[in-house]
């Protein structure tokens, strides 16, 4: 299926692992020219090269830094200041109990998982909207449907996000620009094993216990694969999804037992 995004331009966050990382090979796969951003310098080479290998005809753009400061997104925007694509994420907050959160803990939760995806849209929205093409597609949390009790900092968050964008998205789309919410669950992840480190911990048992056990519980009797999530980013940034905005899409093999 071609998806009529072929030498457009994206910023993906974060996208030297994990579920950033799926994303942008999944945009070059589809032809589009991606600038890539993280905080470790090694492994964001490692992804831009492999990319670059995959797909020589394209421009792949990597920007070593903290897009949750300042100076990160202003090198990320210099690097590629009109996209056509954005992809927002960054690591989600540690978990924990939230009688021991400091003000400090939720100010720097919701910066990095709130307010800087709204001034990356800030910085973007405007020039998609002159364009009359734009896709941002937010990578928050399957939390936002379902709270996960030991994840707060992120619950408060991504759900102060996901309402912020439900007002907005519904203004930009008459201009083709749609803003939508991918809602990850359980997936092979870095993030994933920290999470279930502090269970193990209290447990006595290994990581990998309490990992095969949750993939246990899982309809899927898995987690999921992060192409898998990155396939689902890249359709919602096609040239054929323009009539999906405002929506959360949950990625989680079925955990959800909602009807909506």
């Amino acid at each position: 299926m071609d998806l009529g995004i072929k030498g457009r331009r994206a910023i993906v966050c974060a996208s030297s692992k994990g579920l950033g990382r799926a994303c942008a090979i999944a945009l070059a796969n589809e032809g589009v020219n991606v600038t890539l951003t993280a905080r470790g310098a090694e492994a964001l080479k490692q992804t831009a090269d492999e990319i670059r290998k995959g797909h020589p005809d394209i421009t792949v753009t990597e920007i070593v830094g903290d897009i949750t400061t300042v100076a990160g997104r202003e090198a990320v925007l210099k690097a590629c200041p009109d996209p056509d694509i954005l992809i927002n994420n960054a690591g989600g907050p540690p978990p924990g109990d939230f009688r021991n959160w400091t003000r400090d803990d939720w100010i720097k939760a919701i910066d990095a998982n709130m307010l800087t995806p709204i001034e990356l849209i800030k910085a973007t929205v405007d020039g998609m909207m002159a364009r009359k093409f734009g896709r941002i597609v937010n990578i928050t949390s399957a939390a936002v449907k379902a709270p996960i009790e030991i994840l707060g900092l992120s619950n408060g968050a991504r759900a102060g996000l996901t309402g912020f964008v439900a007002g907005l998205s519904r203004k930009t789309v008459i201009d083709n620009v749609t803003i939508n919410g991918l809602l990850p669950g359980p997936f092979e992840t870095d993030r994933l094993r920290g999470t279930a480190k502090p269970e193990a911990e209290k447990r006595g048992i290994s990581t990998e216990q309490v990992l095969a056990e949750r993939a246990k519980l899982n309809p899927a009797g898995r987690f999921g694969h992060p192409d898998e999530f990155g396939y689902a980013c890249a359709f919602l940034c096609g040239a054929k999804a323009g009539f999906i905005t405002g929506q959360n899409l949950l990625l989680d093999g079925g955990a959800f037992p909602g009807t909506l």
